[in-house]
């Protein structure tokens, strides 16, 4: 393995029903061999909820994991932890690698919600409030995405009650119908979005990570860069990680056996430019 590796994750959604992540411990075989580690967004659920002392005792679980028994990892931010640092994005290999959850693709943050139209217009409301040229840089658009994802208050997520989550999450994800076809929808339009996102904010990126679709591949729009996007921990997709070193970038899956997380096939790899 090389001494270089740069292990990427994403939506881990440690401690909630919907992932197969009841623990962070479990992710201890993923960790082998790598230098360092990043968390790309949804490591968890941070925001408000009707059980405070439960997220604040898993936001502590999460945090000491990471920091005591892991290699030095960088977690960024996601729509459901916007608070669980202040970096939003990551550039590596000399700014050819970009590296962000990905809800800021789009414009009502999680397309296939129940509140995306709600979303929209806080999302429109907080980019009317910056001064007209932070609106179209980038920082300030992440920055005001993490304040309106904040402000979203946990439902489903923190149901306690077996039946009563099941039901909740139906109504939050699947119900109606058509919120399926929102979920198809972005994922169509996920990579050609990161494509453009990229070559507007860092066109020198040739690689561009996400998560936040739960829908692990890769894509190469006309055009470029290649995106790469890491699923999740919760089914029926599952995740992937993705392995950077100097020379290389592989995408591979994530297989569970027993109660622990495991590498899998590798699903594409790429030369990096230069090396």
């Amino acid at each position: 393995m090389p001494d270089d590796l740069i292990r990427i994750f994403s939506d881990l959604h440690c401690g909630d029903r919907a992932s197969g992540l009841r623990s962070p411990s479990a992710l201890a075989p993923l960790l082998d061999g790598a230098a360092k580690i990043v968390l790309n967004g949804d490591t968890l659920d941070t925001r408000a909820s009707r059980n405070p002392a439960d997220t604040a005792a898993l936001r502590a679980e999460v945090c000491e994991f990471f920091a005591r028994r892991a290699p030095p990892a960088t977690l960024l931010t996601g729509n459901h932890d916007p608070d669980i640092s202040s970096e939003h994005l990551l550039e590596l290999a000399g700014g050819r690698v970009l590296v962000t959850h990905g809800d800021i693709l789009f414009d009502d943050l999680v397309p296939w919600a129940r509140d995306a139209p709600v979303l929209r217009r806080l999302i429109a409301t907080e980019l009317d409030g910056l001064p007209p040229p932070a609106r179209e840089q980038l920082e300030p658009r992440l920055a005001a995405f993490r304040r309106v994802a904040g402000s979203v208050p946990q439902r489903h997520q923190s149901e306690r009650n077996r039946l009563k989550y099941a039901l909740a999450f139906a109504s939050d994800t699947v119900w109606p119908p058509s919120r399926v076809l929102s979920v198809l929808r972005a994922w169509r339009e996920a990579p050609g979005c990161a494509a453009a996102f990229s070559r507007r904010y860092r066109p020198r990126a040739e690689f561009f990570i996400m998560g936040h679709i739960h829908r692990p591949g890769a894509w190469q729009p006309p055009g470029g860069p290649v995106v790469l996007n890491t699923g999740s921990f919760c089914p029926p997709l599952g995740g992937a990680v993705v392995d950077l070193t100097s020379r290389r970038i592989a995408l591979r899956r994530i297989e569970r056996r027993h109660s622990e997380y495991r590498l899998g096939a590798t699903l594409a790899e790429f030369a990096l430019a230069g090396a």
